[in-house]
């Protein structure tokens, strides 16, 4: 116990120099704590926290995930409601079958470890596309669209996962029965968000007490994901209704001095759970042997890539003559904006141990994340200047994460 701590105590002194180094040099912060993770492997200092399925879902993404949804206004996002819902359903099932029938034919992958990859693959990751955006103070409609697509498309990514892997292991799947999957998914997910959000919210309008008000906020990130995932329904999609649900109804429960409090804390622990996240992720990534599977690697990566201008583009022409129309140079940074990191690692990591191709889809999966971290991760700010949405002398990087709710104002 004491060694874990004294471990998580390093890990976040090397995090704080980190923040202050990446500062100094305008460099994306989830950047360089992928760096720093691989410099730590390449330094012999073995981590006794290793990326994991349940380290993921179970510690760092409730949090995440919820702390986001908390600054999205639920004014705004109902406007844009129907874009973000195509790009988060037909947008990701479509950058799946491309990246599937790709790696089917061009790496002659069967079919089933295709369709997995293609899968876990195409959702676009909340935990990196909002630490990039925060870091590079983006902010109006292109924000919302961006992070809510992020916060959203885990449903469908997942319940094509589990589908896929339900074929493979003999389970009967037909449209009727994967309609009722996504739904129970999907559906229920959000009604158990609204359920726990509201129920904490109404205590913690019991007290004046903005540290207890705080600590209920925390048990609703927690309660509404486990929730969700005990009953198969996306813990995701929960996190995100209780955080909509808490967020949009905090001037009702708290004063300003609370929501102050409640913001700053929420900034903290974003900032510590990215930290520990993108470190982690570094120092697998050290670990990976990439020699011998540079041209699938290669082939991966640009199959990636495709899918997702597939699934933006295409999507956005949808709403092309309607008031919901997506201006071209939003399009260019939801395509190069859709990161993918933990998430893709945690499906990739929860794959069966027998699945034929595991570990290739495994050392793909890292390759696709490395890609999104230093190619799309360096690039995507001078991007955004470039095409008008931050101004030229903007920041490039924010270390510790600023959330929506604090640089929307």
């Amino acid at each position: 116990m004491q060694a874990d701590l004294r471990q998580l105590g390093f890990l976040l002194f090397v995090s704080a120099l980190v923040a202050m180094l990446t500062r100094s040099l305008r460099l994306p912060y989830t950047a360089g704590l992928v760096l720093a993770g691989i410099g730590l492997y390449l330094g012999h200092v073995r981590l006794g926290l290793h990326l994991s399925r349940d380290l993921i879902f179970s510690v760092f993404l409730p949090p995440l995930v919820f702390g986001a949804a908390l600054s999205i206004r639920w004014s705004e996002l109902k406007k844009d409601l129907p874009v973000v819902i195509a790009l988060a359903s037909v947008g990701v099932l479509l950058s799946a079958l491309v990246t599937a029938v790709g790696v089917r034919y061009l790496l002659s992958w069967d079919w089933g470890s295709s369709m997995l990859f293609g899968a876990l693959i195409a959702a676009t990751d909340p935990v990196s596309v909002i630490a990039t955006f925060n870091e590079a103070g983006a902010k109006g409609r292109l924000r919302l669209l961006v992070e809510s697509e992020s916060l959203l498309n885990d449903g469908t990514a997942a319940v094509a996962f589990v589908a896929v892997l339900g074929v493979l292991a003999g389970e009967h799947a037909d449209a009727l029965s994967l309609s009722s999957r996504l739904l129970l998914t999907i559906g229920g997910g959000v009604s158990v968000g609204a359920v726990v959000g509201y129920f904490f919210m109404l205590l913690a309008g019991r007290t004046s007490d903005h540290l207890v008000k705080i600590t209920f906020t925390t048990l609703t990130a927690y309660a509404a994901f486990y929730l969700a995932e005990r009953y198969r329904m996306s813990g995701v999609l929960a996190a995100l209704t209780a955080g909509l649900v808490i967020g949009n109804h905090t001037a009702q429960f708290s004063s300003t001095a609370g929501r102050q409090a409640l913001e700053v804390f929420w900034e903290y622990v974003a900032f510590v759970a990215n930290s520990l996240i993108f470190l982690l992720i570094g120092a697998e990534e050290a670990q990976e042997h990439f020699s011998g599977l540079w041209i699938a690697v290669l082939v991966a990566i640009a199959l990636v890539t495709l899918g997702r201008a597939v699934a933006v583009y295409p999507v956005c022409v949808l709403f092309s003559r309607s008031r919901l129309a997506v201006a071209l140079r939003h399009q260019h940074v939801l395509f190069w904006g859709g990161l993918r990191g933990a998430l893709a690692l945690a499906l990739a990591l929860s794959l069966p141990p027998d699945l034929p191709h595991r570990n290739n889809i495994l050392t793909l999966t890292f390759a696709v994340v490395a890609f999104s971290v230093f190619a799309q991760g360096l690039t995507i700010t001078p991007l955004m200047r470039r095409l008008g949405e931050l101004p030229a002398s903007g920041r490039t990087s924010q270390a510790p994460t600023e959330t929506s709710a604090t640089s929307s104002k």
